[in-house]
């Protein structure tokens, strides 16, 4: 007979509701879930179903107009019935929390030293000399390079990931006995997320911490969890061991985030299939959510070889910088390459590697200092002015935030309407056909014109930025991170329909991402930015399974699941 396994915390019956003008609205009912010590439990589903109004229950950071109910037992004792004094002990000391964005969470005007300080002096009663030898050990725990002079660094002056570390180490200042991580890796590149991650792990091990680690990548979940917990719309769908729950997911919900999923180590291309997406409909009788999986039907193109498309855009040489008060800081560095007529090419690259100012440079809003842009035998970068125009409207852009890069006081109507202006559509009648079938053809009713881009969801304001690049009929669409801000399921909708258009319009696309799994799935072949430079190129199989270039193998090792194949000799690698 086995032993009973020890319950660290123990969540009976958690509901938190939320007071507004509409009365009260629920975001999580009736949750159970335990967390035993030392474990890693991760608590997965997409945004809104509750997964982070969980996590502040725990340590009672709910706004004010939360009503909560049901049990927290930490050890027995119930976190929610704690007084203000013994709550103020708990926090830092038995339980601790890495939250999502870092630079909003440290506080811009005190050194990442004296906020890590603060903490061990509040708990463990530290002198100001003490606690700042503290504050570089814990650095040097989390692995930030020269802790003695970055300690007095402020959260500015660290890139994302070293922000991440400093907040992880304040967490852990205290060696609390729960680490609560609410997507701890969302805005990192792949290669940053996976020493994150493995950073987390070792300090579970090293501290004997149990980990409860939120997040919507189901990749993350199979490398670092041992259970897994699935919510939806505030509720536990599923709970399982990670392998069991992967091989063999008994929600239709559950099915239907994995059949999504470009994580997991999946091998697929959008040549061999669309992606599942789920359906939730509301059964009238019992009031019940029910979950489809929905295959789109779509005829799979095979897939080609660079050499079977005629060439669209031609780049050569190009090099382009921006100037700072520091003088002339160079973005990227004579790059050159082809994109073919219908064929879409990935561009992956850690942050600040050149991808966005690439494609600023390719769309002429960055100058670029020397090299060509040819479409279709035009050298663009010739061209000022007026004569800019007509190619302005071949080529179009969707950039990475849908909600920053639409104009929140004009409706959608007004937006795609401005477009088809500014490229001589002079009849309104034609201006308003366009529009309503661009808004069908990329899932969204002509109705939906009248409304403002706040009453839209993420995935549907991604919708409205595509319907916008593509209204003027575009050859070429530049996509900076479209999908990177959005969940699972809706990630696969945008990957879908991007596929769907590509093939219908005959569009070419560069796809610009840090995620390698989507490009995986939407690439025919791969550039791969290092440092402002492209260091290898080729066919989107050899990328993936030969990858040549030293780099190239580090982004591929990093992937969740995902480990690629020794080097081989088909690829093309760039000086």
């Amino acid at each position: 007979m086995s032993a009973v396994r020890p319950v660290l915390l123990d969540i009976q019956g958690l509901g938190v509701a939320f007071r507004g003008s509409q009365g009260l609205v629920p975001a999580v009912q009736a949750l159970d879930l335990q967390l035993h010590p030392g474990e890693t439990l991760a608590l997965v589903g997409e945004s809104g179903c509750g997964k982070s109004t969980t996590a502040l229950a725990l340590l009672r950071l709910l706004a004010p107009n939360a009503q909560v109910q049901g049990r927290v037992l930490l050890d027995g004792k119930d976190i929610l019935q704690l007084a203000p004094a013994e709550l103020l002990r708990l926090r830092g000391r038995d339980i601790a929390m890495i939250f999502q964005e870092p630079m909003t969470s440290l506080n811009p005007v005190y050194s990442i030293g004296y906020q890590i300080a603060e903490s061990v002096r509040q708990h463990q009663g530290l002198s100001a000399a003490a606690a700042r030898a503290r504050a570089i050990e814990l650095l040097d725990l989390v692995r930030l390079p020269q802790p003695q002079r970055r300690v007095d660094d402020y959260p500015h002056q660290l890139s994302g990931g070293q922000r991440q570390r400093a907040m992880i180490a304040m967490a852990v200042a205290c060696r609390p006995r729960l680490l609560v991580a609410d997507e701890p890796t969302t805005a990192l590149d792949v290669t940053i997320q996976a020493q994150i991650l493995e950073l987390l792990d070792s300090l579970r091990r090293e501290l004997s911490m149990t980990l409860l680690l939120i997040t919507h990548d189901l990749g993350l979940v199979s490398q670092w969890a041992d259970r897994v917990a699935v919510m939806h719309a505030g509720v536990k769908v599923e709970e399982a061991a990670t392998a069991q729950l992967f091989a063999s997911p008994t929600h239709a919900y559950t099915r239907g985030l994995l059949g999504a999923s470009l994580h997991a180590g999946r091998d697929l291309h959008y040549t061999e299939s669309a992606l599942p997406e789920i359906q939730t409909q509301t059964d009238r009788s019992t009031g019940q959510l029910r979950f489809d999986i929905h295959l789109p039907a779509r005829s799979s193109p095979e897939s080609a070889s660079a050499a079977s498309f005629a060439p669209l855009l031609v780049v050569q040489g190009l090099s382009a910088g921006y100037t700072s008060q520091q003088g002339k800081v160079q973005a990227f560095e004579d790059v050159s390459f082809v994109i073919g007529s219908g064929e879409t090419v990935g561009l992956v690259g850690e942050s600040g590697c050149g991808k966005s100012s690439l494609a600023k440079a390719l769309m002429r809003l960055l100058e670029p200092g020397s090299g060509r842009i040819v479409m279709d035998g035009t050298d663009l970068t010739a061209l000022q002015g007026r004569a800019l125009q007509p190619w302005r409207r071949r080529a179009q852009m969707v950039f990475q935030d849908p909600f920053g890069s639409l104009n929140p006081r004009r409706t959608v109507h007004d937006i795609l309407d401005t477009v088809l202006v500014v490229h001589g559509f002079d009849a309104a009648a034609e201006r308003r056909r366009r529009i309503a079938g661009m808004l069908e053809r990329v899932g969204l009713s002509a109705a939906v014109g009248n409304r403002y881009p706040h009453e839209f969801s993420g995935g549907q304001r991604q919708r409205i930025c595509i319907a916008r690049a593509l209204v003027v009929e575009p050859s070429l669409v530049i996509l900076d991170e479209p999908a990177s801000a959005l969940d699972v399921s809706v990630q696969a909708q945008i990957l879908n329909l991007l596929v769907e258009l590509k093939l219908d319009l005959g569009l070419s696309y560069l796809f610009i991402s840090h995620d390698l799994s989507v490009v995986r799935y939407i690439a025919d072949r791969v550039l791969v930015m290092h440092q402002g430079r492209l260091v290898e190129t080729g066919h989107h199989q050899d990328i993936w399974h030969r990858p040549q270039h030293a780099y190239t193998r580090e982004l591929l090792a990093a992937v969740p699941g995902r480990r690629p194949e020794p080097a081989q000799s088909r690829q093309t690698v760039a000086a």
